[in-house]
Formats: C-alpha cells, sequence, structure tokens
C-alpha cells in the first residue's frame, strides 16, 4: 500500500492573505485536488531538538466559494521528516529567521524529504544579484557600495535604476539620471555610507509597456507572462507599488532567456520560480515566494500549481 502523501506548507498568517490573487493558495488547492494531505505552517511552529526538527501543525482544507473558506484542525506536533515534501512560502523579509528556517530545512532535506524550493538555494540565489549568472540576458548592470563608481556608472548611462539588494515589492527602487541634484544623497542613502552593495541598472524605456513576470516550473515556463504595468509617471511596475496586470504571450526573447536560465535554475533544486523581464532584459529572480500564478490562470485558463504538483509527485518516492 502507498504511503499518503502529506506537504507541509510554511506561510504567512493564512488570514491575512487575499483568496483572489494568492499564489499559495493556489498551490494548497492544486494539493488538495490530488487528494493530498496539506498541513499548515508558520515560522514559528518550527523548532530542534538534538538534531531532530519539529513542527506544530494544522490540518488544512480550503473550501472555495464558501465563507468561511477554510477549516483547520486543532494543533499536532511530529517531526517535519513525516512530510513528502515542503512548500517554503513565508514571504520576505529574508532577514536572519529566515536563514535560521533554511537550516531548520535542510536538516530535514538530508532525511529524504523534497523541500520546495532547495534550502541551500534559498540562500544562495538573492533575487537581485542572481541575474548576474546570465549577463547575456541582463542590461549593464554594477554592484557595488562605491559611491565614485556608482557616480561613474549614471555618467555612462545617463539613465539609470538603483535598488537593494534585499528590497521586494518596489520598496527603495530610484531612478536617478545624470542631472539629478539628488543623486548624491540617492546614493548614500542606498548604500548606507558606503557599508551596503547596492544594484544599479540601465533604465529600461520599455518599462511603460510593464515589468513581465514569467513563472518557471521545474525549469520550463508557463505559456504566458503577466505585464505588470506602472501607473502614470510611475517607474515601477511592481503590483505592491500600484501597477496593473495583464497577461501577455511570451515573445521569442522571453523563451530564449528561460532557455539561459532554466538549466540553472533546474541544477540547482528551484522548482518554481518567477523571472522579471523588461523589454528583451532579465532583471530579477524570484525564489523565495513568487506569485502571479492566480492572476494568469484565470486570463488563460492555465493550471500552473497543478503543473507544480506533477513536478513534486515526480521526485517523490514511488
Amino acid at each position: 500500500m502507498n504511503k499518503p502523501i502529506i506537504i507541509g506548507v510554511i506561510m504567512d498568517p493564512i488570514e491575512q492573505i487575499n483568496i483572489l490573487k494568492d499564489s499559495t493558495w493556489a498551490m494548497i488547492l492544486a494539493a488538495q485536488k490530488r487528494g493530498w494531505q496539506v498541513h499548515y505552517l508558520q515560522q514559528a511552529d518550527l523548532f530542534t531538538r538534538n538534531g531532530i526538527v519539529y513542527t506544530e501543525n494544522r490540518a488544512i482544507k480550503l473550501i472555495p466559494g464558501q465563507d468561511p473558506w477554510l477549516e483547520l484542525s486543532p494543533a499536532n506536533t511530529c517531526e517535519l521528516s513525516e512530510y513528502s515534501a515542503i512548500l517554503m512560502r513565508k514571504d520576505p523579509p529574508f532577514d536572519l529567521e529566515y536563514i535560521y528556517t533554511t537550516y531548520m530545512l535542510e536538516l530535514v532535506e538530508q532525511q529524504g524529504t523534497l523541500i520546495v524550493n532547495k534550502p541551500q538555494s534559498l540562500r544562495d540565489c538573492n533575487e537581485k544579484f542572481f541575474i548576474t549568472r546570465f549577463p547575456q540576458c541582463t542590461p549593464p548592470t554594477l554592484v557595488t557600495r562605491s559611491a565614485s563608481r556608482l557616480h561613474q556608472f549614471i555618467q555612462e548611462h545617463k539613465d539609470c535604476i538603483f535598488k537593494p539588494l534585499d528590497g521586494m515589492g518596489g520598496t527603495s527602487i530610484f531612478r536617478v539620471q545624470s542631472n539629478d541634484p539628488n543623486k548624491g544623497v540617492i546614493i548614500e542613502t542606498l548604500t548606507k555610507k558606503g557599508t551596503t552593495s547596492t544594484m544599479a541598472q540601465c533604465f529600461i524605456p520599455e518599462i511603460s509597456e510593464g515589468d513581465k513576470r514569467i513563472l518557471m516550473v521545474d525549469g520550463n515556463p508557463a505559456p504566458y507572462a503577466l505585464a505588470r504595468v506602472p501607473l502614470a509617471g510611475e517607474t515601477r511596475g511592481n503590483l505592491a507599488a500600484g501597477g496593473t496586470g495583464k497577461g501577455v504571450a511570451l515573445s521569442d526573447r522571453d523563451y530564449w532567456i528561460c532557455e539561459q536560465v532554466g538549466p540553472i535554475l533546474k541544477e540547482k533544486g528551484i522548482l518554481f520560480a518567477g523571472l522579471d523581464v523588461i523589454g528583451n532584459y532579465l532583471t530579477e529572480i524570484n525564489v523565495t515566494s513568487p506569485t502571479c500564478i492566480r492572476e494568469l490562470d484565470r486570463q488563460f485558463e492555465l493550471d500552473i500549481a497543478g503543473d507544480l504538483m506533477d513536478a513534486i509527485e515526480l521526485r517523490l518516492p514511488a
């Protein structure tokens, strides 16, 4: 008799999610449809004792179209290695607590439990810096804490985007032009007076057409992207910064970028990722908790979360 498949999902408080847009909701529902058991976990529920990782958990059942839309069982304690697979879907910030959680997940991974995404890769693949692995796909890019190098970059390219390496949702992203009287204070602020590395990229005018989020499952792209179009007068397409999303078919260039990145994602055990593409250029690779599943599924009758569950099932013991 086959062992039942039990999936643990580490996420933010579920009562705070937007069920119309949340990608983790889609993943839980896709697992449910396969008859898999799903348990709801939070970072604070995990603990390690004598080298064994345990968790407080609650079985979860989603009930679309009803209010309330979920059922949670009473809390129980189990070893994390009892799960067939664990989805790490905790949103940033990527802080020390996040890193400590990856240490625990790595212990569990060593005991044979599949972790999505691989804990080491969650630590190694900074969502901004990871693009430097693919210079053939990116706009001119500089990472430095040196104010003089950043000033030189502005003079060379005239129109630039500056961003912190640990930001999310469009926070602290600046467009800086060579005649900007505030460029010195922007550099000073982002680098914290030369103590923190910052990313500079050449400004891409095609941002007016949207910052495309391409979802990758097991190294392969969904055939459509969500183009997040900035508000008028804004340079950030992030939905969290007020952008609006519209579905678009992938271009030949998009597929080429995916062909460059996909094999490395597979090599690193990153089963689910979100590539951000503006115009012809890769600008970020999101590996912690990529979103936009629900929007693309609705517009194009896709089942991206189902594709992810298929990839997970292929990696589980027979």
